[in-house]
């Protein structure tokens, strides 16, 4: 059993290594930016909580003004630290939230 388990660790590994083993260090052409795809860019925001208070300014102790529930859509206009500004679009409510509880998706791009 183990031995089958190295076998095909090193066949993965190995695998992986042949692109890099068949790449020439010398090239004609120079090498271009590869075009903008929608994995490459940051994804939407998120909340990452049930719920999170939307303050009037970027700090804990300041005046909530509404709640930013994780079913909402927003659209960060601005950071500040750890503070976002922010405009809750089912709302329309603006202000800050902390960065702790919203997240922006990340894509990942497999080719």
């Amino acid at each position: 059993m183990r031995s089958s388990r190295i076998a095909v660790c090193a066949a993965f590994v190995g695998a992986l290594a042949l692109p890099l083993v068949g790449a020439t260090s010398a090239s004609a052409a120079p090498v271009q930016a590869p075009a903008s795809r929608a994995c490459d860019r940051p994804g939407p925001w998120a909340v990452h909580t049930q719920a999170v208070t939307i303050r009037s300014k970027a700090s804990a102790n300041s005046t909530a003004v509404g709640v930013l529930y994780r079913s909402h859509r927003f659209t960060v206009h601005k950071t500040s630290g750890n503070w976002h500004y922010i405009t809750d679009n089912n709302t329309g409510v603006k202000g800050w939230v902390s960065g702790s509880y919203v997240y922006r998706d990340a894509y990942m791009c497999l080719d």
